[in-house]
């Protein structure tokens, strides 16, 4: 092998050989040359399984083998613990004959092993954004000794990250970071999901002068086999006691049982409660059918244990094994061949889908999933939109907008992210105690993810915090946490930016089984780990529960569900799904079926070129094949302009698909008129709100001046503009 090859470590070159590699990857040479010969951050946007992890870390590792660093070297950002765990295990074997450590840093971690790292500072740092933070609080005047030596930071999967809260968290820990200890890093992004570069850079330079460097390669063209298969629940099924018909099983469950039996199968859902729901089922008809136990759930409400278990049947080659997942598997853990990838219902987005699709045909095979899609079987009673299949079309829409444009939704980045702001402020004061009014909005306001918000409204912020006493004022005129504040910093959950649930720990016979949020009463039944559990007893106190395992059907659900914001685009494709005449090849005989109905049942309706439509007398359905952030513009501005101009009596809504209104005294006429007037009538988006209604959806909204949640919430959650361009009536 050539350059760079002859350029790394000799402990690496001696991996490379003793695996077997027959030569470096294009997107490692690449790398390697970036880093080894120029002095700027780099993002590696590759493919699933094209070896981004060592294309980042064979030139890095290389650097500070030859030049140790005097504390930590290289510190590695993951956006989940199970990542960081495979990861963990894969550079201990690579650097198994080099004087580098790796330190593992999350909440399942032992506190001796972080004490290690504190006392002797040393190779490599992998940690979550959450242990970043508190690291940061309170350790702050140990980060210098830490960090101070630090060459590089490498983000995994940073299309998790960026657009969201926890991106702009990472973004300003950075940010301290090189504050405290006078060190900027160059800055490694990886990810196999990007749809824009130029954003992607720009989020991964952040405050610092170096520019990002992204090496296009020629990919070779991936190589992909979809089904996409429909079905209709019966419902409960009752089965007779020893009944083991085919038959006697619910037709959708016995499908997901006969496509995994005997294999090495990842099941994607899109929540935790369909997760386990697909594997309490598929188990159930294994047990009856005699066959072997194989398998399991993975996501965060389970216990370490029982997700290692998981991860370690998934990687064993030698037996076959089932787990349903909601994101935790979507990242890049390394689960070695599967058999199988299974989506239920459609992926909430097309970034998904391919992170999804990902898992399988990794080293050059070919990418197959099959996708599953379930509606209730008919009853006659629906009203006309819930008679479209939504899941089906958004399941064409998604897989159509990749292989017609491979595009992927963008980051959609928030103007004012008072929720952070709050976060980032309180983390700096326990930090670095008091500061100065001046000196706080001059240490906050220059964080990257905070360049909209003015002074004015960071004294307005202040001021605000200072009457609930979250911070207070010394005799000096300096700032410092508050007594209300500290309750909050100093509980572990304020580390998260994301919203904090109150979780139930769930035991049987002592041992952990995992958490669920809403509480159930004693006697209730609910699914966790792929099996059922029928409540013991309650500690309201300690937030736990004693459970014994039964056969019985579910009485309780476990969490409540959310859904991410779909983009104007793939509702826009599924109306033109319903619109053209394709016959999509990935689609089996049912699927098909169900959405030539589909067609011929809008083409009747006429309500692709009418999408207001009276349903009765007193009733109308609109169907405007918008995003959700439109969608809720439109809601909002029916709710606010509806009632009181038009006299409507109630809206409802199922977003982002349709809305069904009471018209009352309004007239059909009226109403659609109304909403074609929208592109040319001004507007004060603020009437749009109750006149003393301030949105509290982020984690720490609620200690936010009301102002600031309107302004914030005008500007971030509702857009205008892109409703009066993309809606049509």
């Amino acid at each position: 092998m050539q350059y760079p090859y002859s350029r790394l470590a000799p402990f690496i070159q001696e991996y490379i050989y003793t695996s077997g590699w027959a030569s470096l990857r294009p997107i490692q040479i690449e790398a390697c040359r970036i880093i080894f010969d120029t002095s700027h951050h780099l993002l590696i946007a590759a493919g699933t399984a094209s070896g981004k992890t060592e294309a980042a870390f064979l030139p890095v590792l290389t650097i500070v083998h030859e030049q140790p660093s005097s504390g930590v070297g290289v510190l590695y950002i993951g956006p989940i613990k199970a990542l960081i765990n495979d990861q963990f295990d894969r550079l201990k074997d690579l650097l198994k004959y080099a004087d580098i450590p790796v330190w593992a840093w999350h909440g399942d971690v032992t506190q001796s092993h972080k004490k290690k790292l504190l006392e002797m500072p040393k190779g490599i740092l992998q940690i979550t954004p959450e242990s970043l933070e508190s690291l940061l609080i309170n350790k702050s005047r140990d980060l210098p000794r830490i960090f101070g030596d630090l060459r590089f930071v490498i983000i995994d999967e940073i299309h998790a990250f960026i657009g969201s809260d926890r991106g702009c968290q990472i973004l300003c820990q950075l940010s301290r970071l090189a504050k405290m200890t006078g060190n900027v890093p160059r800055r490694i992004g990886l990810s196999a999901t990007l749809g824009d570069y130029s954003l992607a850079e720009e989020w991964l330079q952040g405050d610092t002068s170096q520019s990002v460097i992204t090496p296009t390669l020629q990919s070779a063209q991936r190589k992909i086999q979809l089904l996409l298969d429909h079905f209709y629940d019966p419902g409960l099924v009752v089965r007779a006691k020893g009944d083991t018909r085919d038959q006697a099983f619910n037709p959708y469950h016995f499908h997901l049982f006969r496509q995994t039996q005997g294999k090495k199968s990842l099941v994607f859902a899109n929540g935790r409660t369909a997760t386990e729901a697909a594997i309490a089922a598929m188990r159930d008809i294994a047990i009856a059918k005699g066959y072997p136990d194989i398998y399991h759930v993975h996501h965060g409400s389970i216990s370490a244990a029982l997700r290692d278990a998981a991860e370690a049947a998934m990687r064993n080659p030698e037996t076959a094994a089932v787990t349903a997942a909601t994101v935790t598997f979507e990242m890049g853990i390394d689960l070695g061949h599967l058999d199988r990838v299974i989506q239920l219902e459609s992926p909430p987005s097309v970034a998904s889908f391919l992170q999804r699709l990902g898992r399988s045909g990794r080293r050059g095979g070919i990418s197959e999933m099959e996708l599953i899609c379930v509606e209730d079987r008919p009853t006659g009673e629906e009203s006309l939109p819930e008679q479209i299949p939504w899941q089906l079309l958004q399941c064409i829409a998604v897989i159509q907008l990749y292989l017609e444009e491979k595009w992927i939704e963008p980051p959609r980045s928030m103007r004012y992210p008072f929720s952070l702001l709050y976060h980032q402020t309180m983390s700096v004061l326990a930090s670095l105690g008091e500061h100065s009014p001046a000196a706080l909005a001059e240490q906050i306001l220059s964080l990257p993810p905070f360049q909209a918000i003015s002074q004015a409204d960071f004294r307005v912020f202040l001021r605000h915090l200072l009457d609930i006493d979250h911070i207070e004022k010394t005799v000096e005129g300096g700032l410092i946490v508050g007594l209300a504040g500290e309750r909050i910093i100093n509980n572990f959950k304020f580390y998260a930016i994301f919203p904090d649930t109150e979780e139930y720990a769930v035991k049987h016979n002592g041992k952990a089984i995992g958490s669920i949020i809403i509480p159930p009463m004693e006697g209730d039944r609910f699914s966790l780990a792929g099996r059922i559990w029928e409540v013991n007893e309650v500690n309201s106190k300690k937030k736990s529960i004693d459970v014994k395992p039964t056969t019985q059907s579910v009485t309780s659900s476990s969490w409540r569900g959310t859904s991410g914001d779909i983009h104007t685009r793939v509702l826009q494709r599924m109306k033109k799904v319903l619109q053209e005449t394709t016959l999509y090849s990935y689609l089996a005989p049912s699927a098909n079926q169900r959405l030539q109905n589909a067609r011929e049942f809008v083409t009747s309706t006429g309500i692709l070129n009418h999408p207001v439509q009276l349903l009765d007398d007193q009733v109308c359905c609109i169907v405007p094949w918008i995003g959700t952030i439109a969608f809720r513009t439109l809601e909002r501005f029916l709710r606010s302009q509806g009632k009181a101009a038009l006299g409507l009596k109630s809206i409802k809504a199922r977003s982002p698909y349709f809305l069904v209104a009471r018209l009352g005294k309004c007239s059909l006429e009226t109403l659609r008129y109304e909403l074609q007037s929208l592109s040319d009538r001004r507007f004060d988006v603020e009437e749009f709100l109750e006149p003393d209604e301030a949105p509290t959806l982020q984690k720490y909204d609620e200690f936010i001046a009301p102002d600031l949640l309107r302004k914030s919430y005008i500007a971030d959650y509702l857009d205008l503009d892109e409703l009066r361009s993309t809606l049509f009536i």
